[in-house]
């Protein structure tokens, strides 16, 4: 039997929502978004002398999000209701893999994710990139490169100026690296390795005037702090920049999810996100950086060098 919820509380949804939450499908009946026009949720509007409460897809989209589920194509009843479908996302994820090297190898779940297919994350990528004025950069470094996605969208946005910029990739993993040589085999400005950023000193790379790192300096394995400052103090020129990516999704069943999973809770909890970004943003301004968070899926930082103006 599906639900009416045209007049319904968003408590009382909610916690229809959470008793289903175990099911594999939630089918509901609801006002149709499109009768009116920027109205907000939980508005009234009067339909044919009845009170309905208004709430638009993002709404139902967000509601979905929490429990783990995605909205399926919604159902036209007729010109004022709709019918709206929610499927249980697979709870299979590269996050809880135990594998070191090839949890993020080509064979993985986390090879089917593509972020440069995620409009969030691309437009705050995108954005980080105009403002390090990544064009004029000479030298970029990426840590924690993997199949170089990061790289992929530099060179579609600025292809005018790509090839003059020489671009250098780091990944712990042997596939993901084979990969991303295979993705630039004829573009001779990149190089890849394969190698421990905890080792990094032993390749003897030389100073960068952009440094970009998504979601890896927060690897277990990694000392963060500790390892953040002895990167900008010995591969970033003074005047340089950096991006740096800290996770807050998770990745379910084809979808992100927002909301860093922290170790020892069955929600989101951040604390761990927030210190870490706020620790290299206060070390930045020290060095006088102008620093800037954006962002949603990943929180972005963005530093550049006030030396640089």
């Amino acid at each position: 039997m599906k639900k009416n919820f045209t007049k319904k509380s968003l408590f009382e949804i909610y916690a229809y929502f959470n008793n289903k939450k175990e099911e594999k499908i939630i089918n509901i009946i609801v006002l149709n978004p499109d009768v009116v026009e920027n109205a907000y949720a939980g508005e009234k509007i009067l339909l044919e002398d009845e009170e309905y409460v208004y709430r638009s897809y993002k709404s139902w989209n967000d509601l979905a999000e929490k429990f783990h589920y995605k909205m399926l194509t919604p159902m036209l009843i007729d010109k004022n209701f709709v019918e709206l479908s929610f499927l249980k996302l697979e709870d299979k994820t590269f996050h809880s893999s135990k594998e070191v090297e090839e949890k993020y190898g080509v064979d993985s779940q986390f090879s089917r994710i593509n972020k440069n297919e995620e409009p969030e994350f691309f437009h705050s990528y995108l954005q980080a990139l105009k403002n390090v004025k990544v064009n004029k950069r000479k030298r970029v470094l990426n840590l924690g490169v993997n199949n170089a996605e990061e790289f992929e969208l530099i060179k579609t946005a600025f292809k005018d100026e790509f090839l003059e910029i020489e671009f250098v990739g780091i990944d712990y993993c042997l596939s993901a690296i084979k990969k991303a040589k295979e993705k630039f085999i004829e573009d001779d400005n990149v190089k890849f390795y394969s190698y421990d950023i905890n080792l990094l000193d032993e390749l003897d790379l030389g100073k960068f005037d952009l440094i970009i790192s998504i979601g890896t300096l927060q690897s277990s394995n990694l000392d963060f702090n500790a390892i953040f400052m002895h990167i900008v103090q010995n591969y970033l020129e003074k005047t340089g920049a950096l991006i740096l990516g800290f996770p807050n999704c998770r990745w379910l069943g084809g979808e992100v999810v927002y909301g860093a999973k922290a170790p020892n809770y069955s929600f989101s909890e951040q604390s761990l996100l927030y210190k870490d970004a706020f620790f290299c943003k206060k070390y930045l301004q020290q060095k006088k950086f102008r620093v800037t968070l954006t962002g949603k899926y990943y929180t972005i930082l963005t530093a550049t060098s006030i030396r640089a103006n």
